[in-house]
């Protein structure tokens, strides 16, 4: 029998998309010949993978592990919104959420961690071959407190811990934690209604301010310096009130009238103790990705051998 290097099964695996464990049979059923594992592959139907990577994927599901102190949020792609009403792709994604829980946010490393007798990169290999549509795992983010929650919200939840657009929010505090986790949850749902793009105004990423700074400035070509410094501070605290979580408005009635940390503040009374936003992490499934736009009318009609009127 040819020894199987771990070389050889990673070689097998790029050229095929299969999983790890499914590689090392190949290799070992056909003596170490690379081209003859390919074909067991194929026969096997193990193989698709491959075929199918280059395939956009823009649907899928948000995943949300959450064990109070510490929770992920991971974005798992599909092809189709059907395959994410599938109860495989669904518990996968579930255990993709949990691998993030324990190993973080690098995406490599997750698809690295153990799963059964592979790894979370096989599992999703193998779901890619039996489900037949590429699957990709795209981003995490793990939140932690050392005391206090981390609150919670899944919009078109389609299972425990699934939905369309997930939020994490972390409060530190050492008050009543079910009165954290339902203030949590009501400043998750706000951040999945408003997209904010920070904390605060320190938050904003640079490049951020300084498109903002530079659109004040044209706008007000010709003026003195001094003056168009001061408008463009003045235009950033408008910005921030529209775009920063804790200058919001906040979008619940019982908190008519107040930004989010004014909220925060009134609540402190219920929680028993103050309490700080620390973080937050907001995943959309498929923002930023370009999806393939197709005319079904125009490709039956292609295939067919017919022109489209």
């Amino acid at each position: 029998m040819a020894n199987i290097t771990a070389a050889m099964v990673k070689d097998l695996r790029e050229k095929t998309g299969a999983g790890m464990m499914d590689c090392k049979a190949a290799l070992n059923e056909t003596n170490g010949d690379i081209e003859a594992a390919i074909d067991w592959l194929r026969k096997k139907g193990l193989s698709k993978a491959a075929k199918k990577s280059g395939r956009i994927a823009a649907e899928g599901l948000i995943g949300i592990w959450n064990e109070g102190v510490k929770a992920a949020i991971v974005e798992v792609n599909s092809e189709t919104d059907f395959v994410a009403r599938n109860d495989h792709f669904q518990g996968l994604v579930k255990m993709v959420a949990h691998a993030a829980w324990k190993t973080g946010e690098d995406v490599e490393a997750i698809k690295a961690a153990k799963a059964g007798d592979g790894t979370i990169g096989d599992a999703i290999a193998s779901a890619i071959a039996t489900i037949g549509e590429n699957m990709t795992l795209r981003r995490a983010r793990v939140l932690t407190v050392a005391d206090g929650v981390i609150g919670a919200y899944l919009h078109n939840a389609v299972g425990e811990g699934l939905g369309k657009i997930g939020v994490l929010v972390a409060l530190e505090s050492s008050g009543d934690k079910t009165q954290l986790q339902a203030l949590g949850r009501l400043i998750a749902m706000h951040v999945a209604a408003t997209n904010p793009v920070a904390l605060d105004l320190a938050g904003v990423p640079a490049d951020v301010v300084a498109r903002e700074k530079a659109i004040l400035a044209e706008k007000n070509a010709g003026k003195p310096a001094h003056v168009i410094e001061k408008i463009a501070e003045s235009g950033l605290k408008s910005f921030a009130k529209e775009n920063c979580l804790l200058e919001q408005v906040s979008i619940h009635a019982e908190h008519a009238g107040k930004t989010v940390a004014q909220a925060v503040k009134e609540s402190e009374g219920k929680v028993g103790s103050s309490v700080k936003v620390a973080s937050f992490a907001r995943f959309a499934l498929g923002e930023g990705i370009e999806k393939e736009e197709t005319d079904f009318a125009a490709e039956v009609a292609q295939q067919a051998g017919l022109k489209k009127d």
